[in-house]
């Protein structure tokens, strides 16, 4: 095989890859998903969205946090504004975490991004998280 056909082929496979490439990305399951706040969450109403694959950002609020180890989950609830900011809020949603395994960061008051499905459970629509993600705060202020 001569040179020149050897480049040709590579040129074709490599153009078929990125082809094959861009066609996969362009399906609708590309890696970037986007998140509701739990403003626009609430808004749009949870009781229209059960069954769905959703992602909420809020704020855990404080006090909300209970473990239990025995069920194996966590549950707590977020809030739209930051607990220190805001104070208590009158519009939470209460979250039920199937892992005992919680981000380092996760505590009262922290950013975080639930990734889960709204889900019936006695009657009451549910926030059920299979992943919760948490931020890191974003200013660090020096010892004055």
């Amino acid at each position: 095989m001569s040179k020149g056909v050897q480049i040709a082929v590579g040129a074709i496979l490599c153009a078929l890859l990125l082809c094959w490439y861009g066609a996969t990305q362009l399906d609708g399951q590309a890696s970037y998903r986007y998140f509701n706040t739990l403003e626009e969450f609430l808004a749009a109403g949870p009781e229209k969205r059960i069954g769905e694959s959703l992602r909420v950002k809020g704020y855990v609020a404080n006090g909300s946090i209970d473990r239990r180890v025995a069920d194996r989950q966590v549950r707590f609830a977020i809030q739209n504004e930051p607990p220190h900011a805001s104070g208590d809020s009158d519009s939470t949603l209460a979250i039920h975490f199937t892992s005992l395994e919680t981000p380092d960061l996760f505590q009262d008051g922290a950013e975080v991004v639930v990734e889960g499905e709204m889900l019936r459970s006695e009657g009451d629509a549910v926030f059920v998280a299979n992943n919760v993600l948490a931020k890191c705060p974003s200013k660090f202020e020096a010892e004055a």
